[in-house]
């Protein structure tokens, strides 16, 4: 890590993959980050994954098969504009502050 960020610009982000999650890098990570390893509130695809969701749960009639909620889904994801992707990553660096100054607990982002 010291080398990666020695000009200090990049942030680590644990996507708790199954090699990350061994016990020896989680030990590794609890010494050496003052956060969990889980931060929801860093990843965007749960923000769009909610907005997903939701197209399903507010569809008016509501699918009946796996094969409507799909798509729905999908109708949903082709409506997601490249701006509003846009607007979620350039989010990252408030959720990342954020995460720091609660130190890691949850933020409102």
């Amino acid at each position: 890590m010291s080398i990666v960020n020695s000009d200090g610009l990049r942030q680590f982000q644990q996507d708790n993959a199954t090699p990350h999650a061994s016990r020896v890098a989680t030990k590794w990570l609890q010494e050496h980050f003052h956060w969990p390893p889980k931060s929801p509130e860093m990843n965007i695809i749960e923000d769009i994954r909610d907005v997903l969701l939701h197209a399903v749960e507010n569809r008016s009639p509501i699918p009946r098969t796996p094969m409507d909620s799909w798509t729905v889904l999908e109708d949903k994801w082709c409506e997601l504009s490249p701006r509003y992707i846009l607007t979620l990553v350039e989010s990252m660096p408030h959720r990342v502050a954020a995460l720091l100054y609660v130190r890691g607990d949850p933020t409102r982002c």
